[in-house]
């Protein structure tokens, strides 16, 4: 599958997410990396706690090689403050992400906190 997103950035912290999945079903691992800040933090549940580039890389490495894809949901509107953005998404199933983007020296948009699903276990 291509993937219109390779090698563009985000101008806007709502693209974030439909890269991610566009990457992630196109099997772009760098890319969806690069989706994130170098120290970003992910929170996978299961208390798995992911931080760094090399961290992420294996994780969606392991994601791409599994053939899982990730869901499409109904993304919900970025809240803005200044440099940073909350953005969320309620999944088929009715989870919701909620994921944490600050805003970089050239405009574009970086995710620094993501967590798969806000649901208590």
């Amino acid at each position: 599958m291509n993937d219109p997103s390779a090698g563009k950035r985000a101008y806007d912290p709502q693209q974030l997410e439909p890269m991610l999945i566009a990457r992630q079903h196109a099997g772009d691992v760098d890319g969806m990396v690069a989706l994130f800040e170098a120290d970003a933090v992910i929170d996978c549940g299961g208390g798995r706690f992911l931080r760094g580039h090399e961290a992420i890389r294996d994780y969606y490495a392991e994601i791409v090689t599994s053939g899982r894809k990730f869901a499409v949901g109904e993304q919900r509107p970025a809240l803005i403050c200044g440099d940073l953005a909350l953005t969320s998404t309620r999944l088929p199933d009715g989870d919701v992400t909620s994921e944490v983007a600050r805003r970089q020296a050239d405009g574009s948009w970086l995710w620094v906190i993501d967590r798969y699903s806000v649901a208590w276990d």
